[in-house]
């Protein structure tokens, strides 16, 4: 006799299953493991690929920012100024971009059988730290260069990451949801993230901009983690906390949202992608 599963959808906080998640933990290692393999397949360099693309933006913004427009740097060299925000924006856009596609990119196992559809964008977290990861012995070596001593702050290094992580994740759930039934978000995400970039303090100081407008700008969640990420790595001037906080919450609500918004579509995936 043939038994049938009925799958219902959650609702208020029971939203996200994290039993159910932690049982299919096997498959979201997998598919961080397989992105990384497809990613670097057949290329001549391999993972360098993480730290190229910091390094030759870093160099540029040194360039236009530091030589030219000679904005300030609080009082650390440009490059490795440049280069700790990169490093972590890269983690923050790797992160969304991953989660943003996964759907869509997956539609085959969407539409074939059951898993818990969160493990998709889910599994762009591990992904996105293995590339942070090599990007960061890069910035362990650049500060041994210039002589950066660390400090005590950075052992709250990986707090300011996972609330950039929360947004991140939050963002994509939502723009991942949206895009299995508009396909016009894959071509707005980047563009927002373009934006988004020139937008945030990740070439130039957060008090660079005029300071009847800071109360405003800091409304950008990645702008207050920004000052709290550099003053952890590089000994910059300490972020003022309200803002840390703000971005904390922003955070936080952006990634409950997220994964309600998300559990709520997921049943109309196999049927629209």
């Amino acid at each position: 006799m043939n038994q049938r599963t009925i799958l219902k959808p959650r609702s208020g906080f029971q939203a996200v299953n994290f039993r159910e998640l932690w049982e299919y933990r096997e498959l979201l290692l997998t598919l961080a493991g397989r992105d990384v393999r497809v990613r670097y397949k057949q290329t001549v360099l391999g993972v360098i690929w993480v730290v190229i693309q910091p390094l030759l933006a870093a160099g540029i913004f040194t360039f236009v920012f530091g030589k030219v427009a000679k904005m300030d740097s609080g009082g650390v060299p440009y490059f490795a100024f440049s280069y700790a925000g990169l490093m972590c924006w890269n983690l923050f856009t790797s992160t969304l971009i991953r989660a943003n596609g996964s759907l869509v990119d997956n539609a085959h196992l969407v539409t074939k059988i059951y898993f818990p559809r969160l493990v998709l964008p889910l599994s762009a977290i591990p992904a996105a730290l293995l590339d942070f990861s090599v990007a960061a012995t890069l910035m362990a070596l650049i500060m041994l260069a210039y002589g950066i001593e660390p400090h005590m702050g950075l052992l709250l290094l990986p707090v300011w990451l996972a609330i950039l992580l929360m947004l991140a994740t939050g963002i994509g759930l939502w723009s991942g949801a949206l895009a299995v039934k508009y396909r016009d978000i894959n071509l707005i995400v980047p563009v927002a993230i373009q934006l988004l970039l020139f937008a945030s303090p990740i070439a130039y100081t957060a008090t660079a901009v005029p300071t009847q407008f800071q109360t405003y700008y800091y409304l950008n969640p990645i702008a207050g983690l920004m000052d709290a990420i550099r003053w952890s790595v590089l000994g910059t001037a300490q972020a003022n906390w309200w803002t840390v906080g703000y971005s904390a919450t922003f955070g936080v609500i952006v990634l409950f949202v997220g994964a309600i918004m998300f559990r709520r579509m997921e049943r109309e995936f196999a049927d629209v992608i």
